[in-house]
């Protein structure tokens, strides 16, 4: 079993450039357990800042993308038939629980509310998990820790955490870095000149104004890394921003023509 559960242990550093205080703050979190919410929009750091806690803390990391299909036995576990007969098998957030791992549920929105309620047991000072299928109740490891993350902009009256799951938790809010910090990040995911960096984030800041008049999102700091891995290839700027920063985003003509001159006034 523990080759099972060290294969969710990040080897090595992962990078992340903090921004304020989120790395003691997280860390001060961890020591008494505190389940996390990481909030923010998509594509700024959120899943990259658990990797890294995950490596500095010297914990397995097991993340699970939650969509709206998800169940609960997807999260705790089924019984499985094989040749031998009926077996057990656990879910991640059941390995997490059993073996002391930090469980990273990504977009936690998206999943069913009937589905997101079995985290609660552990989220208190219970730190429990009934699988009531196998008639168990794991006591959570004691290095075991919950987070989960979302992002507040696609919040609806049909996507949205319950009051009573929200306040079993510890929050930190995340951003997109400012201009200086966010190109120290892109040049250096990416290899690209600071001067490169800097105009991929200049054309960001211009589309991010842009949400909520025409943009349901802005680019993002993931948007931009992917831009200057394909500058750094030898693809053209222009070629690479229409690629990376401008088709994805949006389908309208105009939108993209007035992103299409944002990205001329500065390649």
């Amino acid at each position: 079993m523990n080759d099972v559960i060290n294969q969710y242990r990040i080897e090595t550093e992962p990078y992340y450039r903090n921004v304020d205080d989120e790395i003691e703050l997280y860390q001060a979190a961890y020591s008494v357990r505190m389940p996390m919410m990481l909030k923010g929009p998509t594509g700024c750091g959120k899943t990259r800042f658990v990797e890294y806690m995950a490596w500095k803390l010297n914990k397995p990391l097991i993340t699970v993308a939650c969509n709206e299909d998800m169940t609960a036995s997807d999260l705790v576990g089924r019984f499985l038939l094989d040749a031998s007969g009926t077996r057990w098998q656990d879910g991640p957030l059941s390995l997490a629980a059993r073996h002391g791992a930090i469980c990273y549920l990504d977009e936690v929105v998206e999943a069913r509310q009937d589905t997101t309620v079995v985290i609660h047991p552990l989220t208190d000072n219970r730190r429990v998990l009934p699988l009531e299928k196998k008639g168990e109740l794991i006591k959570a490891h004691p290095d075991f820790q919950l987070v989960i993350s979302y992002n507040p902009g696609y919040q609806s009256l049909m996507k949205d955490l319950k009051q009573s799951t929200k306040q079993r938790f510890g929050a930190l809010d995340f951003n997109y870095p400012a201009h200086d910090i966010e190109t120290e990040i892109v040049a250096h995911e990416t290899g690209v000149t600071p001067e490169v960096a800097s105009k991929l984030v200049s054309i960001a800041e211009r589309a991010r104004n842009l949400k909520g008049h025409g943009l349901d999102e802005g680019i993002s700091t993931r948007m931009l890394i992917y831009a200057g891995s394909l500058i750094a290839s030898g693809v053209t700027p222009m070629a690479a921003c229409r690629m990376t920063l401008v088709r994805p985003i949006t389908d309208d003509p105009d939108m993209r023509d007035a992103l299409d001159a944002a990205v001329s006034t500065f390649f």
